[in-house]
């Protein structure tokens, strides 16, 4: 028979080496890259994007609000209704000027001493029409706010650390990514090289199961043992499918982290990772954007609690008019047609609200103690979890080094096995045992290798340094 070992390692470095002949027409996505594609096409980085150019907007929205506005108004009125009074001729009293020059009644006392006037002026009567139409007012005004309690500072302040939230909700989304991009990209490495190991052991089998049949036409080997080498050989095709299936899904969705179409072929680098504890970067809490976000929060509650304080504290305010009006005619004379110009200075003084404002600063107060807690509870669970995430970062660093030794001690007893058969001193169902561990202990490499590159992303996350 032929040597088993040998083909072992043929076998594997013509599976892993298919690849490399087809990267010419497909595109090779190296894990810097496909963070860089995941975060220019990932939506939620888009959302984030706009949240934070929309805050952007509003800061200078409510900046506004200390400068002047300035309003021009205009009103025209067209009717065919108009007011049409006649007057009827009467009968008026009259005044005469005394020694003073002041005007008194003309008044003459009768016989029995009644006053009445002496004389009296006729009034002929006269036809009143008043015409509202084509009358029209054009105004520009102007108002400035002077004192307002403190409610326009506030609520400047306010979108302010909006703003500053929006960005940290974008950085908080992009370590999202980037560890999502991460967990995307390892995954699909592991699967292609389960498949390659999966190929690699099936093809093991296959050469196998082609020496024990020639073994049994023969005649030195029972039939038995074909029929162990056929079972291994189904077991290896299921193995071989189900790593195929995962390719296929692992590849579609790291297409889909980084934005290509789901059936687009692509290449990956999949350099391992150092088989050696490294040095990790220390922690950092305050540059994690969820604590950043929870101490916002809390300076939101305080300018919250300023805002509610201004409804109830005096505001001033000053106001100007520069308006003309035309139209409005009497018997075809018109009445308006002149410009003027008016001031306001306003001042409102709020006096009692049965409580209303001291009840809405404490519930203001309240929130921001609650805010408080909530980041200290926060800053407890990231602690954990930085330990957590490093203790696995830790132990996916040392699971690297030792299932690379428990490869090459698989291997190596895989080559003594294959040797041992060879010479007739090894039975089959020992020869099955090592190549199984030996597809083992490589799947198991592959695995932790995954694990420590996406172990070390969650670090950094955790950690605040991504």
């Amino acid at each position: 028979m032929k040597k088993v070992l040998p083909i072992v390692i043929v076998c594997f470095l013509m599976v892993a080496g298919s690849p490399a002949t087809s990267l010419q027409a497909q595109q090779l996505i190296t894990p810097e890259l496909s963070r860089e594609m995941a975060l220019e096409n990932n939506k939620q980085m888009v959302i984030a994007a706009g949240k934070r150019e929309m805050a952007s907007y509003e800061v200078k929205a409510y900046r506004a609000n200390f400068l002047p506005k300035i309003t021009a108004t205009g009103n025209y009125l067209f009717t065919t209704a108009s007011l049409e009074k006649t007057i009827p001729p009467l009968y008026l009293p009259t005044y005469v000027p005394d020694g003073g020059g002041q005007l008194v009644p003309n008044i003459l006392t009768s016989m029995d001493g009644v006053p009445l006037f002496k004389e009296y002026a006729f009034f002929p009567g006269m036809e009143l029409s008043l015409k509202p139409n084509n009358t029209y007012i054009a105004g520009l005004s102007l108002e400035q706010p002077l004192y307002a309690g403190g409610k326009i500072s506030a609520a400047y302040r306010m979108a302010r650390v909006g703003q500053e939230m929006a960005q940290l909700n974008e950085a908080k989304t992009r370590a999202e990514v980037i560890l999502d991009a991460d967990e995307a990209y390892w995954t699909y490495v592991e699967t292609l090289e389960l498949e390659k190991t999966a190929r690699a052991y099936r093809e093991l089998l296959t050469q196998l199961q082609r020496d024990v049949e020639n073994g049994l036409n023969a005649g030195m080997v029972p039939r038995n043992d074909l029929l162990k080498v056929q079972v291994k050989v189904n077991e290896a095709d299921l193995q071989l499918m189900r790593a195929e299936n995962g390719v296929r899904l692992s590849r579609m969705n790291l297409c889909h982290v980084i934005g290509l179409p789901l059936n687009s072929e692509v290449a990956v680098d999949n350099t391992p990772v150092s088989t050696g504890l490294v040095e990790v970067p220390l922690p950092d809490l305050a540059s994690r954007p969820e604590y950043g976000l929870l101490s916002k929060q809390i300076t939101l509650k305080e300018l919250q609690t300023d805002l509610e304080k201004s409804d109830f504290l005096p505001r001033v305010g000053i106001a100007g008019n520069m308006g003309y009006a035309n139209g409005l005619e009497l018997n075809g004379n018109k009445l308006l047609d002149h410009t003027a110009f008016s001031a306001v200075v306003s001042v409102s003084i709020p006096l009692f609200h049965w409580g209303e404002g001291r009840n809405k600063v404490r519930a203001a107060e309240s929130e921001k103690r609650m805010a408080a807690l909530q980041r200290e509870e926060l800053e407890e669970k990231m602690n954990l979890e930085i330990e957590q995430s490093l203790q696995a970062y830790n132990e996916s660093q040392a699971q690297v080094i030792l299932t690379t030794r428990s490869l090459g001690q698989a291997e190596e007893n895989l080559r003594e096995s294959s040797d041992r058969y060879e010479t007739g001193l090894e039975t089959l169902s020992g020869l099955l045992e090592a190549q199984t561990m030996w597809q083992q202990a490589h799947a198991e490499l592959v695995r932790a290798r995954s694990a420590a590159r996406i172990a070390e992303t969650r670090y950094l996350k955790a950690a605040g340094r991504l």
